[in-house]
């Protein structure tokens, strides 16, 4: 089982690279783009023993322990069967 984790700066905080990108998209002429914002990505591959209950509760776990400043980022994440 795999487990994909998207880690992104909360709304309310400012997010200088994913300006600098909107930023050079503008002037390399790109249309259509309203922002950017940046964040990280992580494939956690888990052991098969793991139910999914048991695996959702500690993807979780490691995302707001570990992979994530909770004070200006949140995650979200979904669980792949790797069968």
């Amino acid at each position: 089982m795999k487990a994909h984790v998207h880690v992104t700066l909360k709304s309310t905080v400012l997010d200088p690279q994913g300006q600098a990108i909107h930023n050079a998209l503008k002037k390399m002429q790109y249309r259509g783009v309203e922002a950017v914002r940046q964040g990280k990505y992580f494939v956690l591959t888990l052991d098969d023993s793991l139910d999914a209950e048991t695996a959702q509760k500690e993807v979780e776990r490691i995302a707001r322990e570990v992979l994530t400043n909770p004070v200006i980022e949140e995650f979200r994440f979904h669980l792949e069967d790797s069968k």
